[in-house]
């Protein structure tokens, strides 16, 4: 029973040196956030205690190196590592070729059989182009813009001018394209009064890295009084007289139109009433014709009782005395002559004879 005992402090001293075995290995110090650009190395430190057994390096979650005390595991070309020693400490270093923006993200560190483990933050950034035109011909003097485009960057840059020309007045400001969230416009406006360079200069947020593209600026002045010229602008007062002008001038020609389209339409209205005019006249006409024909020809009386019968009967009576006596007393006036005889004078003369045979008859006629 005492030899028990006294086994029992021994086995204490051997869980406490299992124990500070155990825990003798822990992370000493993390990596670090990153930014780097697209393309470049990406290098992070992670510094352990003696005593590890195994390393590990995951990208978002998933391990891309590990390491062992012998000689590093490589799954992948584009993850590699590198050791040393730093005050009796180990340092892993795990270094990412050619970093894409696919490669931004969580980085962590983390030994085996330990629930300790150090994590950073790799951020990827992309410099793209700068677009500006390679030469400007300004006028002295008058206000001109010039913009400058960076297409392509990751997040968008810082753009700043560098002006190498005298001029009056110059600002710029800056925004990004609206359809396109990689890309950004800046528009430079100044007033130059001499030949010179232009730069606009785009600098990459967190890298002390930037792009740079410059434009030559030639000035010439403007002649005065030639206004006429090809690449000349008129005066504001020549500009609004000509726009008067222009809009007297499309006055009149409306109204001219509206004037002959009146014309033509009362012209076509003027023959179209001489030619009912005419219709209507043909017309009267050939009515009045026909009344006239009608009335020539009339109409049979069938009412109408014949008194040739009786006027036969009363011509071959004997003529009374008195008609006798007028008889005479014509042939005695105008005695008998032959053709060869009769004078031209008297030929012309009236004829008038009163035979008086019967008793007056009046014949009514009725036209229908």
């Amino acid at each position: 029973m005492e030899g028990c005992w006294k086994g029992i402090p021994a086995l204490l001293v051997i869980l406490a040196v299992l124990a500070a075995c155990g825990s003798s290995y822990q992370i000493l110090e993390g990596p670090k956030n990153a930014t780097v650009l697209e393309g470049s190395e990406a290098r992070f430190n992670c510094t352990v205690s003696q005593g590890w057994m195994l390393i590990m390096w995951a990208l978002n979650g998933t391990v891309v190196l590990s390491l062992t005390p012998n000689e590093p595991i490589i799954t992948n070309s584009h993850f590699t590592a590198a050791s040393y020693e730093v005050d009796g400490n180990f340092v892993s270093e795990m270094i990412i070729h050619d970093v894409q923006l696919s490669d931004a993200g969580h980085i962590k560190c983390s030994l085996q059989n330990s629930d300790r483990d150090a994590s950073a933050f790799l951020s990827v950034q992309v410099m793209g182009t700068l677009l500006i035109p390679s030469s400007l011909v300004v006028t002295e003097d008058e206000p001109c813009n010039v913009t400058c485009r960076a297409v392509g960057w990751v997040p968008l840059p810082d753009i700043a001018w560098e002006i190498g020309v005298p001029v009056s007045h110059s600002n710029y400001y800056s925004f990004p394209e609206p359809d396109d969230l990689q890309s950004a416009v800046s528009i430079l406006s100044l007033t130059p009064q001499g030949n010179g360079t232009l730069t606009c200069v785009a600098n990459a947020t967190g890298l002390h890295i930037h792009k740079s593209v410059a434009v030559n600026l030639t000035v010439i002045e403007l002649p005065s009084g030639n206004i006429d010229k090809p690449g000349t602008s008129l005066p504001t007062w020549a500009i609004i007289l000509l726009a008067v002008f222009c809009s007297l001038l499309s006055i009149l020609i409306i109204v001219l139109i509206i004037i002959c389209c009146c014309c033509v339409s009362r012209r076509e209205k003027k023959e179209s009433s001489y030619q009912s005019e005419i219709r209507k006249s043909a017309s009267v006409k050939t009515n009045k014709e026909m009344v006239e024909t009608k009335i020539k020809s009339g109409n049979e009386n069938y009412g109408y009782s014949s008194d040739e019968s009786k006027t036969a009967k009363i011509s071959s009576l004997p003529p009374k005395s008195h008609e006798l006596s007028v008889l005479e007393q014509h042939n005695t006036r105008y005695p008998h002559q032959g053709p060869d005889e009769r004078q031209p004078a008297q030929a012309t003369r009236p004829y008038v004879s009163f035979i008086m045979a019967s008793p007056k008859k009046v014949r009514n006629v009725t036209l229908v």
